[in-house]
């Protein structure tokens, strides 16, 4: 693979929820790529479909959720002139051999809540150690001393003695630490990180974000960064994705969204990012109402309900495809639509 190949080709994921009220949409027709060595930042409000697209690649979503659509993970054979194996992960069994192989292994996940994440019983240097050892033919030895520095490399200090510690003994952002250090133990091809440094000062975040960049740069790593941070994404991303309700409803590269962006979510989520020179007493712009549960949606835009420049008969009538507004920058609105 060269810098431009594609790692993770997610073409119309659809994770519906079948309940008793109804259906629960959480993700609904969602397109990306991501390529080798880049860096794709998904943004949104809690409750707009960020982490359950994580869990669909994982295939890792709760019942009793149902996985529809393609997600072709592009796994690079050795020797073969560079080609690749595409698997589709959405064509597997959850449960089965091929996507443990890959779980793990060569797609990570830095999950958004370690003290759920790992497990209480067991020391943190063996839920490392047992990684290694399921997918790499080495000792007990050899595991114990990447797992020793992987979490030095975190900047967990005392490593040797922290490894055989367990969760309930460290702290909340030292275990975010170990949780990235054992996403990272095994140098995935994609790395998904779910709000990776929500718990963390902004001393250790700065240096967990140097971390994961340094790596990528290292390994040609992909990166799925999913946050509500703004700030962490300009740092982070390369292109960025912007969700509501299950749906992006802008995509582009990550100066597009900054200094042009379109849609009025988008635009809204600017506006809302506390800025230096803003006098102490002035209020922030917030974004009026809140994001709807996804249960039954209506045939419409899905923050017509909140949108300042709502138009009545337009975006209450169907839901907008995605329009290309500029090279690489996509918009779901029907202001950009033709009347």
């Amino acid at each position: 693979m060269n810098q431009t190949d594609p790692v993770i080709e997610v073409k119309n994921l659809r994770t519906h929820f079948r309940l008793d009220e109804g259906i629960l949409k959480a993700v609904d027709g969602v397109d990306f790529t991501i390529h080798k060595n880049r860096t794709l930042g998904i943004v949104g409000e809690s409750g707009c479909g960020k982490s359950v697209t994580a869990q669909a690649i994982l295939r890792i979503v709760p019942r009793p959720g149902t996985v529809a659509g393609e997600i072709l993970f592009y796994r690079e054979l050795s020797g073969a002139n560079g080609s690749a194996d595409i698997i589709d992960l959405a064509a597997l069994d959850a449960a089965g051999p091929q996507i443990r192989d890959i779980r793990g292994r060569e797609i990570a996940m830095i999950f958004q809540e370690p003290m759920t994440a790992f497990s209480p019983v067991h020391t943190i240097g063996f839920q490392m150690m047992e990684a290694v050892l399921v997918h790499e033919k080495v000792g007990n030895d050899a595991a114990r001393q990447r797992a020793v520095e992987m979490l030095r490399r975190v900047g967990i200090a005392n490593p040797e003695r922290r490894v055989d510690e367990y969760p309930y003994q460290l702290s909340g952002g030292m275990r975010q630490r170990a949780m990235i250090a054992m996403a990272l133990m095994l140098r995935p091809k994609l790395l998904i990180a779910d709000e990776p440094t929500t718990a963390l000062d902004v001393t250790i975040q700065a240096q967990i974000l140097r971390l994961i960049k340094e790596l990528q740069a290292e390994m040609g790593m992909a990166v799925m960064f999913i946050t509500h941070n703004l700030g962490v994404i300009a740092n982070m991303a390369d292109e960025v994705a912007v969700m509501y309700l299950g749906r992006i409803v802008e995509y582009g590269a990550i100066d597009q969204i900054f200094s042009q962006p379109q849609h009025p979510y988008t635009q809204a989520l600017m506006r809302s990012i506390p800025k230096v020179g803003r006098k102490s007493r002035e209020r922030l712009l917030a974004i009026a109402g809140t994001v709807p549960v996804p249960l039954n949606p209506r045939p419409e835009c899905g923050f017509a309900s909140r949108c300042t420049q709502y138009i009545a008969g337009r975006c209450d009538t169907r839901v907008p495809d995605l329009i290309t507004v500029g090279p690489n920058h996509q918009v779901r609105c029907v202001l950009y639509v033709p009347r």
